[in-house]
């Protein structure tokens, strides 16, 4: 064997995967054409190496959004279309930099939300529906935040009907902003019930869950800690950039 040539398990062992991942790899499409010898063992070199390390740090979870950008971007740096690989990954980063955005800025509307600055305080009580069409949200995903304890909502004595007040269209516009900021509702959830306790300070660090404050330990969430999570990602979307760029060296140098 050629003092360059690597096998199966020296790239999994320094990755930090089992063989079969780097077998994976290959079958599709994350390595360049593996040569092999009189033996038909396979002889990888360092350019695989760096290849399946990129491979690792872009498609595994967690990962924003659709896998298929992620998935083209390694299978680009393996056909050594490496431009294309690095326009790829600029264009994942900006990606994950604008959800974190938007949830920061959801963060700041719940700060002034529980600060006990009014929305619409003059608001007089509406129904259901009327809600729904007012916030751009279905009759049923505001049965569903009820029903999951999300908001209580008091009804008229002499029909039953939910009336929904100054109060609760504040609190529907938070669970709205944070929904589709990417937290979960178990996250939403413990927040507002912290809220309810009194608690005015802090709310978006109950907001990021640790697993061991989740109500269920044994499931990870990944919208459980939904900001911390955005961060790591920003982090590991420079570090594929970097990795394009170690890629580059090596193809150039070759």
């Amino acid at each position: 064997m050629s003092p360059k040539s690597l096998r199966t398990i020296d790239l999994a062992r320094v990755i930090g995967v089992h063989v079969n991942t780097i077998r994976l790899y290959e079958a599709d499409g994350f390595l360049a054409p593996v040569p092999r010898n009189a033996k038909n063992y396979r002889q990888y070199t360092r350019l695989h190496l760096e290849q399946a390390r990129l491979a690792h740090l872009a498609i595994r979870w967690p990962y924003l959004g659709d896998k298929a950008m992620l998935t083209d971007l390694v299978r680009s740096a393996a056909r050594n279309e490496l431009d294309m690989a690095i326009e790829l990954a600029y264009r994942y980063l900006a990606h994950v930099r604008v959800e974190r955005t938007h949830t920061e800025a959801a963060i700041r509307f719940l700060e002034r939300w529980a600060s006990g600055h009014p929305f619409e305080p003059s608001r007089q009580p509406m129904q259901i529906r009327q809600v729904a069409a007012h916030l751009d949200v279905s009759v049923d995903m505001l049965r569903n935040w009820e029903r999951n304890g999300l908001i209580h909502v008091p009804r008229d004595p002499a029909s039953g009907h939910r009336q929904y007040g100054s109060i609760e269209f504040g609190r529907l516009r938070v669970i709205r902003t944070l929904l589709r900021a990417g937290f979960s509702v178990m996250a939403i959830l413990t927040m507002l019930k912290r809220f309810d306790e009194g608690v005015r300070h802090n709310l978006p660090a109950v907001l990021d869950l640790s697993l061991e404050d989740s109500a269920n330990p044994a499931i990870e969430v990944i919208a459980d800690h939904w900001l911390s999570s955005l961060v790591t990602l920003e982090e590991r979307a420079k570090t594929i950039i970097q990795q394009i760029e170690l890629l580059t060296d090596l193809s150039q140098s070759h």
